[in-house]
């Protein structure tokens, strides 16, 4: 019996679970929804009902959960009624239809399964639910503009005065549009329409009121009021004048934001007469910045390897030094930001001297100056000579010279008699307006003899007139060039200067045997500022426009009015350099107007503005690194000596305003930009040849803009390049001193230079300190230890003597234990001529190692040697004795050689020279740490 019953309870589970939950739940394929932004319930169409055909079966025949699909869905769906399906879709928080205007995701319908557990429960279809979000008119309307300005012509009615513009941020078009505007100031003769343009309803008077100030309003489709009225300036203005408006006069330019748009709200105004045509001119006067307009001031040297010109060139007029200083008592114009100008009153002069004169002069030379230049004094102008190249004694012959006479350049080129006899091409003249218009212009002078041409600016120019004359007769007699004037040393009882010139000079340079590109002589004339058309792709079809080669003057044309106003306002000023020369630039506008059938019709006022270049943020460069070092002596004997700025490094900071930290709390930026020379000067007595020297390798150049000259004040590096090649450069900066003995220190200092000395960097001291042998004491060590690592020798160990005043035998202890340390001082040697012969063999691949420290030598602190306290000290002489007889020989072999050796016999002297010092010291250490011997015991 109750097996039966058991049969019949299973029975019935199997049919439960297995007949009664037969059908899924049903629902719609898709629906629509409409929720209003800030509420929680969703309106859905149809309504949202889950059938079960298992219906009324509990739990197979109920719904239990509606599911939805879709990510980041805000929605949520919950049931209402488990036996009918019913259920509501609910936003699970705000709505905002200004973030989403409409939502679609799944849905499914889930029945309860077979029981409380919700075991076997099946789901229905999956159904597509639309949900739009309906907006409640909750912002206010807002103006586009916190103020509007325009101006009326008295006597005039206007359609539309001007516009003004309200939006608003609802989503939906009833509320987001705007409908209607409203004059709030009353008793104003303007009236506004609901698009807001603003007219006049009468005509103005400029007696009677200069301007008015109306308050405007604006309203929803909603009807919701803008949120803060808008205030909207008209002024009154005389009867029509034509000319620019909406100009101003001055204009700011903050360094590094490149172009900076000059007129963005100019117009031109014709008072409403038909036009055929406007031209207006735009100039940039820049004349009294540095050579003409703001351009780099690096030095010659520099400029010209940064333009790719060919090397080789003299410069004439360099900045006064000791190694320069012919120009020392020429006047100098300090005033132009580090431009270095050299100014002649008809009183100054300067004699090159003969080693600097190039005496290569052939058939192709180049000759090159900056020159402003005036009209001359007086009726008949008098010749002024920028260079001539005359005799120096005896006669007064000119073989070579260039000089202004009456407004025209001219270059004299006489040719030697011998070689060739014939009338050649000995003179060339131009005469062009730049000469005497008191600007600065860049002359260059390519002599291809018998062709000679000249650029002016970059632009080339043939000579009106070329003279022929006979060649100059050969004789001993010396030349002597001079600039300013030309010597007249013979034929006159005082040898004197004569022909002066009046103006100013920079950067006179010849380059024999070559000569210079357009390419090279445009890039070193080149302005670094002028003016610029923003957006050239938006300009009508019909503007015309061109700049002169100095974009210095822009010349804009066109047919239509509208066209030439878009065109104006994109009128820009721009200065590429880093750190432009601040200060004023003015700006002189002049417009002819044409009309149809006449040549002119207005006269359009000229306009006279100024562009305001803000001070730029001056750099701070600062050096900075180790400023003691310390090296053994024999380090310095090496052939690669030491590498005094390893550590080394170049920053440069500027102070920018921050605005959290406000005005008076500047903040430190980090800029990169470049530097031009870097000067490694010797503190104290100059460089002896004879025992020292400060150079750097040509290889540490390469791949640089840079170049070096040393003398025995130090070493110059120079040329444009970034701060890491100038710091990568003074790394490999090399000092070596081959008989250091008396040498304890020696103090150097770096100083680097941006744009020709404009900004400097701190000076940078360095002491290096130079360690000789150490001080001996008579001491001995009882405890003999045996060294961790033995370390390569090249000498055989200096072994001094202990006390001077002690003679006599050891005992024969004493004596055994002597045999024993020579024969380990001979197996040292062995093994130190072996480690020699290794190192050697590598010494050509350190040497091509630039990065390679050779301060970094193996270090013989390690090397401990000790001596038997029961050692004789008269065998310690013998032994010392031996070895200056075999540190002898070897300098009598190195005398034999004549001085001259290879790097690699560097190397080995260095080795030696660095092993004898460390021996020395280790037997100094040794010695430090021995007892003193009891001299009652030693033997006489």
């Amino acid at each position: 019996m109750p097996v039966l019953v058991l049969w019949l309870i299973l029975g019935y589970t199997w049919a439960v679970h297995g007949k009664v939950n037969k059908h899924k739940p049903w629902i719609e394929t898709s629906y629509h929804g409409v929720i209003t932004e800030n509420m929680d319930t969703v309106l859905l169409d149809p309504p949202l009902v889950a059938l079960d055909k298992d219906a009324p079966v509990p739990y197979a025949g109920e719904i239990c959960a509606f599911k939805i699909y879709g990510q980041d869905t805000p929605f949520e769906a919950v049931v209402l009624n488990r036996t009918s399906g019913e259920g509501v879709l609910r936003a699970r928080g705000p709505v905002d239809c200004e973030s989403q205007k409409e939502y679609t995701f799944i849905i499914q319908a889930y029945d309860c399964g077979v029981g409380p557990s919700g075991v076997d429960w099946k789901k229905s279809h999956k159904a597509v639910v639309h949900i739009q979000v309906d907006d409640v008119n909750e912002f206010s309307p807002l103006f586009r503009e916190p103020l509007y300005r325009s101006s009326v012509i008295e006597g005039k009615i206007y359609d539309s005065i001007l516009q003004v513009e309200a939006w608003d941020q609802d989503c939906s078009p009833q509320y987001s549009q705007i409908c209607n505007y409203e004059m709030v100031t009353a008793g104003t003769p303007f009236a506004i329409d609901r698009n807001g343009n603003i007219r006049n309803t009468e005509r103005l008077t400029y007696e009677k009121q200069q301007s008015y100030r109306i308050m405007v309003s604006a309203f929803d489709c909603g009807q919701k009021r803008a949120k803060a009225d808008v205030a909207v300036l008209i002024e009154v203005k005389p009867v029509c004048k034509p000319g620019w408006q909406g100009w101003n006069k001055r204009v700011d330019y903050e360094p590094g934001t490149g172009s900076r748009q000059l007129f963005p709200k100019m117009h031109l105004e014709t008072c409403g007469g038909p036009l055929s045509g406007v031209k207006a001119i735009v100039q940039l006067q820049t004349n009294h910045i540095g050579k003409g307009c703001d351009r780099e001031t690096y030095s010659e040297k520099s400029l010209q390897k940064l333009c790719g010109a060919a090397s080789g060139s003299t410069d004439l007029l360099p900045a006064p030094s000791a190694s320069t200083n012919w120009t020392a008592s020429l006047v100098t114009d300090s005033s132009r930001d580090s431009d270095l100008i050299y100014r002649f009153d008809g009183r100054q002069a300067a004699n090159v001297p003969d080693h600097v004169v190039p005496q290569n002069l052939t058939d192709q030379f180049t000759l090159a100056t900056w020159m402003k230049h005036g009209p001359s004094p007086g009726l008949r102008a008098e010749k002024e000579t920028l260079l001539c190249n005359s005799d120096k004694t005896e006669m007064n012959r000119h073989h070579y010279s260039l000089y202004v006479h009456n407004c025209r350049l001219v270059f004299l080129l006489r040719r030697d008699f011998s070689q060739l006899d014939t009338f050649r091409p000995a003179e060339f003249h131009w005469k062009l307006e730049q000469i005497c218009d008191k600007e600065w212009h860049y002359y260059v002078i390519n002599v291809e003899f018998p062709a000679v041409t000249l650029f002016v600016d970059g632009v080339s120019y043939e000579p009106y007139l070329v003279t022929d004359d006979w060649p100059i007769h050969s004789s001993q007699i010396d030349t002597q060039l001079t600039v300013g004037a030309c010597w007249q040393g013979g034929e006159v009882s005082n040898p004197r200067f004569t022909q002066y010139f009046h103006g100013s000079l920079s950067g006179l340079t010849i380059r024999p045997g070559r000569i210079e590109t357009q390419k090279v002589i445009s890039c070193l004339q080149a302005c670094k500022e002028g003016l610029d058309i923003n957006s050239l792709e938006s300009l009508a079809k019909d503007i015309k426009f061109h700049f002169n080669p100095a974009q210095s003057v822009l010349v804009v044309e066109g047919e239509d009015v509208d066209n030439i106003n878009t065109a104006m306002t994109k009128v820009s000023y721009i200065n590429s350099r880093q750190f432009p020369t601040s200060g004023l630039r003015r700006l002189h506008i002049t417009t002819s107007v044409q009309c149809f059938g006449e040549d002119t019709c207005l006269t359009i006022p000229d306009i006279k503005a100024m562009v305001m270049v803000l001070q730029p943020s001056e750099p701070r460069i600062t050096i900075a690194g180790s400023n003691r070092l310390v090296r053994p002596g024999s380090e310095l004997q090496g052939a690669m000596g030491v590498a005094p700025f390893k550590e080394l490094f170049i920053t440069s900071t500027v102070m920018k305003g921050d605005g959290v930290s406000g005005p008076h709390r500047p903040g430190v930026m980090e800029l990169m930009h470049n530097l031009d020379y870097c000067d490694v000067l010797v503190i104290g007595d100059e460089l002896d040849l004879d025992r020292e020297s400060l150079e750097i390798r040509h290889s540490a150049l390469l791949g640089k803009h840079l170049d070096a000259t040393n003398s025995t004040s130090g070493i110059s590096i120079y040329g444009v390049d970034s701060m890491a090649h100038y710091e990568q450069a003074l790394k490999q900066v090399r000092y070596r001193n081959w008989k250091p003995a008396a040498l304890t220190e020696r103090r150097f200092r770096i100083t680097c230079s941006e744009l020709n000395g404009r900004y400097t960097s701190n000076e940078f001291i360095l002491e290096l300190s130079v360690l000789h042998r150490s001080v001996l004491v008579e001491h001995v060590n009882h405890m003999v230890a045996q060294p961790q690592l033995m370390r390569p020798v090249h000498h055989p160990l200096m072994i001094h003597t202990l006390n001077s005043h002690t003679t006599g035998a050891a005992p024969p202890t004493a004596t055994v234990i002597i045999v024993v340390c020579i024969a380990a001082l001979v197996v040292i040697v062995v093994i130190g001529v072996y480690r020699i012969h290794s190192t050697q063999q590598n010494g050509s691949k350190e040497d091509e190692e630039d990065t390679k420290d050779p301060e970094l030598d193996w270090d013989t602190s390690a090397l401990n040697i000790t001596i038997n306290p029961m050692e004789n000290v008269q065998e310690s002489q013998m032994l010392g004795e031996r070895v200056k007889v075999e540190e002898r020989e070897e300098v009598d072999d190195e005398e034999q050689v004549g001085g001259a050796m290879s790097a690699e016999s560097d190397n080995s002297d260095e080795e030696e020279e660095s092993d004898e010092g460390r021996q020395e010291e280790a037997t100094g250490r040794m010695q430090r740490g021995q007892h003193e011997w009891d001299k009652s015991s030693m033997t006489h």
